[in-house]
């Protein structure tokens, strides 16, 4: 399935400030629902942190770039880059995850 992203993407503080939120919130609930996830800017903006040359990091320059790409490519490549990432990393490509299954969760909804 594609995934598609019209949004500009956010800026470095806005990604950090959102994904923050975006995990208390989820943290708060015993079983936060799908659809609690970033925004499709804060989702470009945490791909354009992670383009790099390397596999991963070209399917989030893609994606990046284009607002598209596979939800299952872009799902592979975050768990990858996450094997490398900061803590901080580690939990923007863990909402970055959280996007796409919502996304995914809505289309399977229509």
């Amino acid at each position: 399935m594609n995934v598609s992203n019209r949004a500009v993407a956010a800026g470095d503080l806005a990604v950090a400030a959102e994904v923050s939120d975006v995990l208390e919130r989820r943290g708060a609930l015993k079983h936060p629902p799908v659809t609690l996830a970033v925004s499709d800017a804060t989702a470009l903006g945490i791909a354009g942190l992670f383009r790099s040359p390397t596999a991963s990091g070209l399917v989030m320059e893609r994606f990046y770039r284009r607002g598209a790409v596979d939800s299952a490519e872009l799902l592979q490549a975050a768990r990858a880059e996450q094997e490398f990432a900061s803590p901080e990393g580690h939990a923007a490509l863990y909402c970055l995850i959280g996007w796409v299954r919502s996304k995914e969760h809505a289309r399977d909804g229509d």
